[in-house]
């Protein structure tokens, strides 16, 4: 198993190899051919950031078992997802910012998260597993008073796409069987969630080949695949939500109050 991490260091993006507190700094491209440039750096030494850039992520609504039977939701017979804005794309240990424009409830979401390794259409299941390239955390964040404020339209992305709402990390392992983990997600000190992910309705490379017949994966997309029973609401400033996965590590985001950015001048 190894742990990619992208980090900021003197000024500089830079990704690597994260082994215990250490960083091996490699050069090139993550999800082509990166080679290690014989640097170490310490990880309390740099700014980790999210630890790639994706293009999309592709976020499953009612994904596990569990969940839908707690909803009485019938089993999809195809994979029901939307999509998250970039701008939504936040680091472990940066904050969630509630919105200045929305005072309702803010939603907490654990999930596993695939990330994609290689360009692909239209590829088969035996296909997909050679195009993920590893796993991360994902808090889905949600405004959930948004989602059916309108009763004529469903507003999935806005509510789920505030600045900040799409955090993912802190690293993205390898060598990974995500069929043996569990999701584990804790709110000030107190466990909410802890489902395992063999639960999926679309496990992992079922899940990328379905989705890969509706849309091009690009390197670096991430796949939030959905979570179970335990969802709730952080919407004090200063909740904090910490999201583990064995293998990969926890995500922790705090949440705080957005500023308004004030209009220039003139």
């Amino acid at each position: 198993m190894t742990q990619w991490i992208r980090f900021n260091h003197g000024d500089r993006i830079r990704f690597g190899t994260l082994s215990g507190r250490t960083i091996e700094v490699h050069d090139g491209d993550m999800f082509g051919t990166p080679a290690p440039s014989g640097e170490q750096l310490d990880l309390e030494s740099v700014t980790i950031l999210p630890p790639c850039l994706p293009q999309k992520m592709i976020c499953l609504w009612n994904n596990f078992a569990a969940n839908a039977a707690k909803q009485n939701l019938s089993r999809p017979p195809e994979p029901l997802w939307f999509l998250k804005a970039s701008n939504a794309f936040l680091a472990h240990g940066e904050a969630i910012r509630r919105p200045a424009s929305y005072d309702g409830k803010i939603v907490y979401e654990g999930e596993l998260g695939i990330v994609i390794g290689r360009q692909c259409s239209g590829i088969s299941e035996d296909e997909a597993a050679s195009v993920i390239f590893g796993y991360t955390c994902v808090n889905d964040v949600t405004a959930i008073d948004l989602l059916n404020k309108d009763p004529s339209f469903a507003q999935w992305v806005r509510a789920k796409s505030f600045d900040t709402f799409g955090a993912f990390g802190p690293v993205i392992a390898t060598g990974l069987d995500p069929m043996t983990l569990s999701v584990r997600t804790v709110l000030n000190g107190v466990e909410r969630q802890n489902y395992p992910v063999n639960d999926m309705f679309f496990p992992p490379a079922r899940l990328v080949s379905l989705l890969s017949h509706d849309v091009t994966l690009m390197p670096g997309d991430v796949i939030a695949c959905g979570t179970s029973v335990g969802v709730g609401v952080m919407s004090k400033p200063e909740n904090t939500v910490e999201i583990s996965i064995d293998g990969i590590g926890t995500l922790s985001n705090s949440l705080t109050q957005a500023v308004p950015i004030a209009a220039p001048p003139g």
